[in-house]
């Protein structure tokens, strides 16, 4: 028996709406009923490519197309507006990160979500967090989640790999801007590496962050970032990325009394000590001997469906039958939010942050950041780029 296709529109053509388009053309559980740009040109021509009606307004796709869910895909200011008026019409949402700038708007969007619940009870609200489809994140996160490593101590993520040219930067511009961005590294790459972090180890209690703006690129956002965490089990953080390193790194560290996850260059490896690591230091009589340990390397079946596509044939398997869980719901959007929010909060005021912080004072920051700004923002034509380079990090 066939299976009714979902109406499905699309709101963004930009490069990750062309992603999009790629994974929805391929995907026969889904009609597009409708793009929508406020690029008139950039809509007509990939509702003409799909063969599906172009729009340049969210309502307007919203009011004539018939759609039953939405994948919102726009400049990060507005996936809070769009998301909120789709609720409003029992339109089901798929988000790509983030789900909105500042904690505030965040909230906003997951109480209107909730409201809308009342009304429509089957109202399905997703992230496009497609990292967590990942295998060796699966296989941390199973490895961390299931205490084979015992109390942890600390995590170390050193993740550089995310090279960006100042052509990259001058390709639009709401870029790398306070008004147009309202972020650099953090808002637009790091979303998923903070989403990943607080998947596997929560939200920190305190954050102490280092930003550095426009350190190497011509832009008034950050292009660096160092940020120390503290949790209440008495676990520590570290998180270091940057769009200016070549080669670039993606390294992550996680220690516990029994041992240590190595993940780097696609290979996860476990150095099990013999005994507790904490037990040891408490009770040996040697001052300098350290545990007994053994190495690993784990082996990952990478042979899987991973990325964008898998988020979104979750989301749609939720609306078709009810059946299947989200790879990320879109209400735990908030929490890398609050973890950026908190390392630009700590970084301007010189001080260490605990968390929930005064969201106001970073929303007020914001603002002050925007309405003072004396940046002079270069723009060269729309880079027609390949999206997977990115994702491949």
């Amino acid at each position: 028996m066939s299976v009714q296709k979902v109406k499905l529109g699309l709101i963004g053509l930009g490069n990750i709406g062309r992603t999009h388009i790629h994974n929805i053309k391929s995907m026969e559980q889904v009609e597009l009923v409708g793009v929508c740009d406020v690029i008139q040109e950039r809509a007509d021509r990939f509702a003409a490519e799909c063969g599906t009606k172009a729009y340049y307004s969210h309502l307007e796709l919203f009011e004539q197309s018939g759609l039953e869910a939405v994948i919102i895909a726009v400049p990060h200011y507005s996936h809070p507006a769009i998301a909120n008026d789709a609720f409003e019409r029992g339109i089901h949402v798929l988000c790509e990160k983030p789900l909105a700038v500042h904690v505030n708007d965040a909230k906003l969007t997951i109480d209107a979500y909730t409201e809308a619940k009342k009304k429509f009870p089957d109202l399905v609200f997703g992230m496009m967090f497609q990292e967590r489809t990942l295998p060796y994140y699966k296989k941390i996160k199973e490895m961390v989640g299931s205490g084979e490593l015992g109390q942890l101590t600390r995590a170390t993520w050193i993740n550089t790999a995310w090279f960006r040219s100042q052509s990259y930067y001058d390709s639009g511009d709401w870029r790398a801007t306070w008004a147009g961005e309202g972020g650099g590294i953090l808002t637009n790459q790091c979303p998923h590496n903070l989403d990943f972090y607080q998947w596997v180890f929560g939200i920190p209690a305190r954050i102490s962050g280092h930003a550095h703006i426009g350190k190497y690129h011509h832009i008034e956002v950050e292009d660096e970032v160092t940020a120390y965490f503290e949790h209440d089990n008495g676990m520590i953080g570290h998180f270091i990325v940057t769009t200016a390193e070549s080669p670039g790194v993606n390294r992550l560290e996680i220690v516990g009394e029994n041992g240590k996850l190595l993940y780097e260059n696609n290979k996860l490896r476990i150095y099990r000590n013999r005994i507790s690591m904490l037990k040891h230091l408490r009770e040996t009589q040697d001052g300098f001997g350290n545990v007994e340990w053994e190495e690993e390397e784990i082996e990952v079946n990478t042979n899987v469906a991973t990325g964008h596509k898998v988020v979104t044939e979750k989301f749609i398997q939720k609306i078709s039958t009810g059946e299947g869980e989200l790879i990320a719901e879109g209400t735990e959007g908030i929490r890398s939010v609050t973890i950026a929010n908190g390392i630009m909060l700590s970084s301007f005021s010189k001080q260490m942050v605990a968390v929930p912080f005064d969201a106001d004072q970073y929303e007020e920051l914001l603002r002050e950041l925007i309405s003072t700004s004396k940046f002079q923002k270069s723009v060269s034509k729309d880079l027609d780029t390949d999206m997977t380079q990115s994702f491949s990090q």
